[in-house]
């Protein structure tokens, strides 16, 4: 026997519940179960069948007209940058460094670190993306750390902090005593809700200075993030000297990887390293082509990110259409060069979908316990439905559906290691309001460091005059039609 149509204040720790009557994409063996149910237990996926028989006062979700998929994955996101949302959409790759990198990185305190953290973190859950990598990379001290970690941990979402500091050496800071203090005091007890990785980059200088912070890595036991490939900035020198060292294994994640050569894509995939392709990025920024295209055909395992909302936004249905349309773009380009023509696409929605959410888990190391809705696999779980939008409505090709047709508006429940986050499109006891002012106030804080003159410039970025291409056709004076000029 179950209670019908639950009100949000219903659902607690020890209460089970099931979503009834859903299209059901598992991302396992199971495939796509339609009109299925989904069983939560305790945090975890207690079963996934037809006409599931539940315990005595199970909460029923209704799922009919809807779609229940593992939650997504981002492995790969500036989160603390989030508080400056928007503030360089009009950036080349170039201006984001300068102003983190060269100008301002350092007028940023733990506090704004803890804002745009607290912002990016409800923004996930909101959304359904129930696991993502903080890929922190302005952690100028463990006070900074502590401070991401305290945002991270106000928020019910599964979450890996990448530690980084861009304005430090990792051979240094991952080495110092202040940060093994960090590590023991934060991750002493094994936590699937809130794991550490390194998050470091290797710009190929000769010396390789890189290597005691992969060695920190190694000796801690811990992953390790790094944007690779990145025209200009990481090249396949790093890789090189990475392969070289026995440094590239399953445990390393190479972020972008959008510029690397034939070699440097063939020694990922033999050491079993994974990719994180944040598109937008790629596409945005110039760090190159969006790798799908490329390291598909090595069978490197792909993950999905969205990089930093100072330029994109954190919508994972976005990354999902963007990631789909960029590699199937590119091989019709390359297909018209050759004069040929693509007659089958090759990748295809559900691969799209399996990076947002397997990819993810795989790229995390956790992929035994998140990634499909699998039973005994922790309940990250999010419905997609909406009743009142005409783009949910047929549902004929599932994986497609939640590729190109639905949208974050569509997302009804978010489920997090068996809790029940957001339901019928709203988020139960995360309210934006105080999440909202103290973003406002790391706005104005770091606005009144710069002044208004450096603020404004940051935003808007010169652009460089084009010489005008000339044009040899001409309307007439009085005339509609087009005539050409002629030619000496």
């Amino acid at each position: 026997m179950t209670d019908s149509t639950p009100s949000a204040e219903q659902f607690s720790a020890d209460r089970p519940f099931v979503f009834r009557n859903a299209t059901v994409i598992t991302m396992d063996e199971q495939g796509v179960l339609n009109d299925a149910d989904v069983l939560v237990i305790g945090r975890d996926i207690a079963a996934v069948g037809h006409r599931l028989a539940v315990p005595e006062g199970t909460l029923e979700i209704d799922a009919a007209g809807g779609i229940v998929t593992p939650g997504f994955v981002d492995t790969h996101r500036h989160m603390w940058q989030s508080a400056l949302r928007g503030y360089g959409g009009d950036w080349a790759l170039s201006q984001y460094f300068v102003f983190y990198y060269l100008n301002w990185g350092e007028v940023f305190r733990p506090e704004d670190v803890y804002a745009g953290n607290l912002l990016s973190a409800l923004e996930s859950v909101d959304t359904g993306v129930t696991t993502t990598l903080d890929w922190s990379h302005g952690l100028r001290t463990p006070e900074y750390g502590d401070a991401a970690l305290q945002a991270l941990r106000e928020i019910p979402g599964r979450f890996v902090l990448g530690y980084g500091n861009y304005l430090g050496a990792p051979w240094e800071w991952a080495n110092a005593p202040e940060f093994r203090d960090f590590v023991s005091r934060n991750f002493s007890a094994p936590d699937d809700m809130m794991t550490l990785q390194l998050a470091f980059d290797v710009p190929g200088s000769p010396e390789f200075p890189e290597r005691g912070a992969f060695e920190a890595a190694r000796e801690l036991g811990l992953r390790v993030t790094t944007h690779a490939g990145v025209w200009g900035a990481t090249t396949d020198t790093a890789i090189t000297q990475m392969y070289d060292a026995g440094f590239m294994t399953p445990e390393i994640c190479y972020v972008h990887s959008a510029s690397l050569n034939e070699q440097s894509y063939q020694k990922i995939a033999a050491t079993g390293g994974t990719v994180s392709v944040a598109t937008e990025s790629e596409q945005s920024a110039g760090q190159g082509y969006p790798s799908t295209w490329a390291i598909r055909k090595h069978g490197i395992p792909a993950s999905l990110s969205m990089d930093t909302s100072v330029w994109w936004s954190a919508d994972f249905f976005s990354a999902m259409r963007a990631t789909l349309s960029a590699d199937r773009s590119r091989d019709h380009l390359e297909a018209h060069a050759r004069g040929e023509t693509i007659v089958a696409n090759r990748l295809r929605a559900e691969d799209v979908l399996r990076m947002a959410t397997m990819g993810g888990a795989r790229s995390l190391g956790l992929e035994d316990r998140i990634g499909s809705l699998t039973p005994g696999k922790r309940a990250d779980i999010v419905l997609i439905k909406n009743d009142e939008s005409p783009a949910m409505t047929p549902i004929l090709h599932p994986y497609a559906h939640v590729v190109y047709q639905a949208g974050t508006a569509d997302v009804h429940t978010v489920v997090v290691n068996g809790k029940v986050v957001k339901y019928q499109g709203t988020r139960i006891g995360l309210p934006l309001a105080p999440v909202r002012d103290k973003v406002a106030a790391s706005v104005e804080y770091v606005r009144s460091k710069l002044g208004d003159q450096a603020w404004e410039e940051g935003m808007h970025p010169e652009i460089p005059v084009d010489e005008e291409i000339e044009n040899p056709y001409r309307y007439t004076d009085g005339d509609a039609h087009v005539v050409a000029r002629a030619q000496d």
